[in-house]
């Protein structure tokens, strides 16, 4: 490997969200902490060469994209995702995806009307959608055979006149699920029957560890394309979320323009930084990230190893996208504050509990899979001593 994944950095005394804030967070300081979704691996070196040599010009004013930044992107969804034809015009800059939906929810819709989730999923959906006046309409993932789909049904149900989009995860946060193309045709199908919006969020759309190939929503038909906003960053990818830098592609103009002005009456301009990483990850970071998937995969597989042969009742889900692991653990007999009290003080491991994800969370856990095999053996270790030593 060119790259390297192996060697554990601390982070402690970079105020990282995951490892500094532990004891103010969970009153405890002896934690592994696999929870929030960043990577604890440095990013592209092609990616922090460029920024030294940015930040080494001593003025950091009001900048403008390079030409890098929005051809990089370009190319890198045709390449990577087969979506050919992505305009220069229609990539809008977003401070972050979560930013972007919460842009989207105040562009196209009116307080009071009702956005669709498909829980469990990324809790930032259903704050932002409460946050900004808005209904919450629930169409739950259902489990068929021990596998995540969307329940269609239930979604042509709910949705009446005051439902104006649904917010669509792909890769699903927390499942880990990468739709297929017909599952997205059929989403497609019943949201241009009922004239809604899709507000895709594709941000972990890079790390996809199983068969299945991203599709991007926007490229099922020529009425996906006007009818989707997709939400797309680096930050997941090459962990580089702390650059607060993600892109909105929308094609239709009237949507732009509508997003566009919404988002001017908070701030329209980009960070220097982060438009200086994209540059660099989408032109120059595709080595760095076929090699992360393999160490990925390679994290996923002792995983799988592990739970089978040492702690075989719990139920991991298929993982094929993002590098979120969706794990069962109902077979410990726990309720979910039981749950998460065993996993902070026996096991010592910060998670994420399954019941941020709002409704069929219970019981489950999130395991951050993007660290050193090492840090992982340790966790896993960890979580085998304190279920053996359950009564």
């Amino acid at each position: 490997m060119a790259y390297d994944f192996e060697t554990i950095i601390d982070r402690t005394s970079k105020n990282s969200v995951k490892w500094t804030l532990m004891k103010r967070m969970t009153g405890l300081d002896d934690l592994i902490p696999l929870w929030v979704a960043d990577m604890d691996f440095t990013a592209p070196p092609e990616v922090v060469d460029a920024l030294k040599e940015r930040a080494a010009h001593p003025i950091y004013g009001y900048t403008v994209p390079t030409e890098g930044y929005h051809n990089g992107l370009i190319n890198w969804m045709d390449k990577r995702h087969g979506w050919s034809g992505v305009e220069k015009e229609w990539i809008l800059y977003t401070p972050g995806v979560v930013a972007g939906f919460s842009i989207a929810i105040q562009a196209y819709s009116q307080p009071g009307d009702k956005v669709v989730i498909q829980p469990p999923v990324y809790y930032p959906f259903k704050r932002q959608i409460l946050g900004t006046g808005r209904q919450v309409v629930e169409n739950p993932l259902k489990i068929v055979d021990g596998y995540y789909e969307m329940d269609f049904e239930d979604l042509a149900d709910k949705i009446d006149d005051r439902t104006k989009m649904i917010i669509l995860c792909s890769p699903h946060n927390p499942v880990s699920r990468v739709w297929k193309r017909e599952e997205l045709e059929k989403l497609v199908e019943i949201c241009e029957e009922k004239d809604i919006l899709i507000i895709s969020d594709e941000i972990h759309n890079d790390l996809i560890l199983g068969e299945i190939k991203h599709t991007p929503t926007a490229t099922i038909s020529e009425g996906a394309l006007q009818r989707t906003v997709t939400l797309v960053a680096p930050s997941k990818t090459f962990n580089l979320a702390g650059l607060t830098n993600a892109n909105a592609i929308i094609p239709n103009k009237k949507l732009r323009e509508a997003f566009r002005s919404q988002a001017s009456k908070g701030s329209g301009h980009g960070n220097i930084f982060g438009m200086v990483a994209q540059d660099a990850a989408y032109n120059k970071g595709e080595a760095w990230l076929e090699e992360l998937l393999t160490y990925l995969r390679g994290n996923l597989k002792y995983l799988k190893e592990f739970i089978d042969e040492k702690i075989p009742g719990l139920k991991l889900y298929p993982l094929e996208g993002t590098y979120l692991a969706w794990v069962d653990c109902t077979s410990l007999g726990m309720n979910d504050e039981e749950l998460n009290e065993f996993m902070l003080k026996k096991a010592k491991l910060w998670l994420d509990e399954g019941t941020l994800f709002g409704t069929g969370g219970s019981m489950f856990m999130r395991i951050n899979l993007a660290c050193p095999r090492s840090l992982l053996k340790r966790a896993l270790v960890n979580l085998e001593t304190a279920v053996n030593e359950l009564p």
